[in-house]
């Protein structure tokens, strides 16, 4: 091979965590795909002109499986199912991986493909869509090597990605994007409005359209549904903290400010925002204690 198998799996988890939304099954993949490199006789590896290339297409092939049978699975889940949330280096649990650095930025690049807001929309692409999206859009490979990959034609992949497209288009505010300390500025101002319960404050701060979904997976108490419009967004969450019980602080979701709730010691709760002309458009709650492992406990 002629990089490092370190430096290969990197990459692999980056293609497949931005495929499959969840970084646990982005690793499953790498691992996967290595178990297949490594199951060819040296003389079958030998053969393969480009490692790499080989790596990824068993790789894209895999992630596409996983989301075709996401699909049932997902019936199957309790409640809103949202991305695996990524914490900043600094919130990242050394313990929780597998034996790597420890540090999320040698595993999977944070930058915009990562945003949670670009990662839901991804979620409701098809499976062949969201690969030859990810594929063209995110990693530039070409229509030719993605048609490889999806068992498609070049033109046809070329199609899917034109749709992906389009819905990524789609779910972008037209102004531009504010600035990290817009951002920052705004989550601030709303974990301190939240701790105080003021509601007013709150409602200043959110979309009059804002969501609030919430994600348990059946394992916590989470909205079954989204909670619309500024007002009831607001009350939702003013009578939703105990300061007494509960710590919010501020951190790195994907690489965007968000907050994280802290009980005892323990993540109990990760919050990201999709934030434009000031305003909070929508919030999601990652509750499920399965997609919060990899965060820092203290």
């Amino acid at each position: 091979m002629t990089t490092s198998p370190t430096a290969e799996r990197r990459r692999l988890i980056n293609l497949a965590y931005r495929m499959l939304g969840s970084f646990a099954e982005a690793e499953d993949v790498a691992q996967e795909t290595y178990a297949r490199w490594y199951a060819l006789s040296p003389r079958q590896r030998e053969a393969v002109a480009s490692p790499g290339g080989w790596l990824t297409k068993v790789a894209g092939r895999i992630c596409l499986d996983v989301l075709r049978s996401a699909r049932a699975r997902r019936e199957r889940y309790v409640g809103a199912w949202i991305p695996e949330p990524l914490p900043a280096p600094t919130e990242w649990s050394a313990g929780a991986g597998d034996g790597d650095t420890g540090d999320p930025a040698d595993r999977v690049t944070l930058d915009e493909s990562v945003g949670m807001a670009f990662l839901v929309v991804l979620d409701a692409m098809t499976p062949a869509e969201r690969v030859a999206f990810v594929l063209h859009d995110v990693f530039r490979y070409s229509f030719a090597e993605v048609a490889d990959i999806v068992g498609r034609t070049p033109a046809a992949c070329r199609q899917l990605a034109v749709s992906a497209r389009r819905r990524v288009d789609a779910s972008r505010p037209p102004s531009p994007s504010p600035s990290p300390s817009q951002r920052s500025r705004v989550v601030q101002e709303f974990k301190e409005a939240w701790e105080a319960k003021d509601i007013h404050a709150l409602v200043g701060l959110l979309d009059a359209d804002a969501t609030a979904v919430g994600d348990g997976g059946g394992l916590v108490s989470a909205l079954t549904h989204p909670i619309e419009g500024a007002e009831q967004v607001a009350r939702f969450f003013a009578g939703r903290i105990a300061p007494d019980r509960l710590t919010l602080r501020t951190c790195t979701v994907n690489g965007q400010p968000g907050l994280a709730a802290h009980r005892d010691g323990a993540v109990l709760s990760v919050y990201a925002f999709d934030i434009a002309d000031g305003r909070i458009r929508r919030i999601w709650a990652v509750l499920n204690p399965e997609k919060l492992r990899y965060w820092k406990s203290g």
